[in-house]
């Protein structure tokens, strides 16, 4: 793994986390910008595909079918793969925009059923009065970066995002509630204010668990 430049270490707070970010966006920003557009391009057609209403014809249910399956089988890895570049990004690490792809080839399986597990057990929560689906959602907000990271196993992911967050449900959430006027803020700049403004949200939740395991590694050193 190679270094690029050990910058200052982020603190796990919410203004740490978006502030550190916006330093490391501008940093590097021509590559979280590539990233950040190919993250939004893989996303799209199954967006439209998803979001669109059309009759119930036999090509529209095919179509939606088709867009499930990206959304599941194929998507979480672009996901996943932005989630691991913004990390390095945040880390002062190398990156290579093949790593978006890179679960492809490797880690395949852990990446897709973590996905599908997460997906639904916030969705099982939101089930239940929303506010369970809130927690759940705050509290496995690592999860694609402990697989990509750490390459843990879709349990394991879930139990250490679980373990990891415990005590920083209410800072996540209000990383989450901020993300809301940065996304619209972007909207007031078009198409190239909406891709700054998901690149640092995506930088800063990518912060704020560097933040987090720096700590946690800290604390087992010290045990």
């Amino acid at each position: 793994m190679e270094i690029v430049n050990q910058g200052r270490i982020p603190q796990p707070t919410i203004s740490g986390s978006y502030g550190y970010a916006w330093q490391q966006l501008w940093k590097y920003f021509l590559s979280f910008f590539i990233i950040g557009l190919l993250v939004a391009i893989f996303e799209g057609p199954a967006s439209i595909a998803r979001d669109s209403e059309m009759n119930e014809t036999a090509v529209s249910i095919f179509v939606r079918i088709v867009a499930a399956a990206y959304m599941l089988l194929v998507f979480p890895v672009i996901n996943y793969g932005g989630d691991l570049l913004y990390l390095r990004g945040i880390r002062d690490e190398k990156m290579e925009i093949g790593l978006l792809f890179d679960g492809f080839r490797r880690n395949y399986l852990n990446i897709v059923l973590s996905s599908l597990l997460t997906f639904a057990i916030i969705g099982l929560g939101f089930l239940f009065l929303i506010v369970p689906g809130i927690i759940f959602a705050c509290r496995l907000a690592f999860v694609s970066f402990l697989v990509m990271d750490k390459n843990m196993e879709p349990i394991a992911a879930i139990e250490k995002s679980w373990e990891m967050t415990r005590g920083y449900g209410w800072k996540i959430f209000g990383m989450a509630l901020l993300a809301i006027p940065v996304f619209f803020a972007g909207l007031l700049c078009f198409i190239v204010g909406v891709i700054i403004a998901v690149m640092w949200i995506a930088a800063s939740f990518a912060a704020m668990y560097h933040a987090i395991d720096l700590e946690d590694q800290k604390r087992l050193t010290s045990e």
